[in-house]
């Protein structure tokens, strides 16, 4: 099965200490910047906070409803998240890079398609869609990371 990697990225107007923190923590702050109505029941396995966290979450597009099972590495402690989702073949890493205006998060997920039609089909609307769901993901970790920094 032919792998495909397909990226977004955003500049975020605060630590990336403050974006990796956020985005670490499964039990309240990861809920909190994932898209709806892609993603809903989010539950934490294990852990529950950075490296050895295994989640469970329903992701729906165009009526499909997918659950997939997580495992959460730390690449780099303070910079790369990964989710991995070893029997769906799919792994997605938070990049957390210094910039002079705060963090600017790259969202980069690598996945298996099938071979033959089904497997052209996937890749012609897979990245399209997937990204647009990231631009959402990116939108919610900003408000939420910046909101503190807004004039009262």
């Amino acid at each position: 099965m032919p792998n495909v990697t397909f990226e977004e990225s955003q500049l975020i107007h605060t630590s990336p200490k403050a974006v990796y923190d956020l985005l670490a923590d499964y039990e309240y702050g990861h809920p909190l910047i994932l898209p709806k109505p892609y993603f809903s029941d989010l539950k934490i396995l294990q852990g529950g906070t950075g490296g050895g966290t295994i989640i469970e979450v329903v992701m729906e597009v165009f009526g499909v409803k997918r659950t997939l099972h997580m495992e959460v590495v730390e690449i780099e402690a303070g910079r790369v998240l990964a989710e991995f989702d070893h029997d769906a073949g799919i792994e997605t890493h938070f990049i957390c890079d210094e910039v002079d205006s705060g963090c600017l998060l790259t969202i980069r997920t690598t996945m298996q398609f099938a071979d033959g039609v089904v497997g052209f089909i996937e890749k012609l609307t897979t990245p399209r869609i997937t990204r647009n769901i990231y631009r959402k993901e990116l939108q919610l970790i900003a408000e939420h990371c910046e909101k503190d920094l807004q004039p009262s």
